[in-house]
């Protein structure tokens, strides 16, 4: 069975540089392109099912696909963006110089940043590693979620869990990963699915991330 985990389309908040976490913002133009091309992609490849994190942005982007395919979009609490703390709703240059350590630690070594009032990514991992052993339909799936949550999944299907290749992986605004799933088993198969993305493709190094 073939799942697709999806990052959401572009939104406001990554246009100015600002850290979203678990706060609401909308897709920006650019973001509601990618939703549809994302929703023409899984028609093609064959998705039946679509399953969402509960922030808007990921329902916005999803939305399309499960129309597309005649599907409702289902939520998991579990493909919820790490919690940044304090960190949310501030912008990138702003953290940088006034959460200084912290930052260049969470840019060079992950693992060890634990967010004040937040998540670690070892929180976020856990959260997936929940989500891809629970039992579900056998049907190639649509999974809409966040760049932290496509990370640890990319680090667990390649490391078993290590979580030191956080920041290699190339995850783009409406690119997929796909996984072959069998007996509970994931298989990586492609890294960053994103030709449906041409001429839409967001610039991810402006991004808070």
């Amino acid at each position: 069975m073939r799942v697709y985990v999806a990052r959401h389309g572009e939104t406001t908040w990554n246009v100015a540089g600002r850290y979203q976490g678990r706060r609401e913002s909308d897709l920006s133009a650019l973001g509601v392109a990618q939703a549809n091309a994302l929703a023409a992609a899984m028609r093609e490849a064959g998705a039946r099912a679509v399953v969402s994190s509960p922030l808007r942005r990921c329902l916005a982007t999803a939305r399309p696909a499960a129309e597309t395919i005649g599907t409702p979009v289902q939520i998991d609490e579990r493909l919820i963006e790490i919690a940044h703390g304090t960190w949310e709703g501030r912008y990138r240059d702003e953290i940088a110089a006034n959460d200084p350590d912290r930052y260049r630690t969470w840019r060079s070594d992950p693992a060890h940043v634990a967010f004040e009032n937040g998540e670690t990514i070892a929180d976020v991992l856990a959260r997936w590693r929940s989500f891809a052993a629970a039992p579900r339909p056998p049907l190639p799936t649509l999974v809409v979620t966040h760049d932290a949550v496509v990370r640890v999944a990319l680090c667990e299907a390649t490391a078993g869990g290590d979580l030191t290749g956080f920041w290699d992986a190339r995850v783009q605004n409406g690119g997929y990963v796909t996984f072959e799933v069998h007996d509970g088993r994931w298989t990586l198969v492609e890294e960053c699915a994103a030709a449906h993305l041409a001429g839409i493709t967001a610039p991810i190094e402006t991004q808070a991330l």
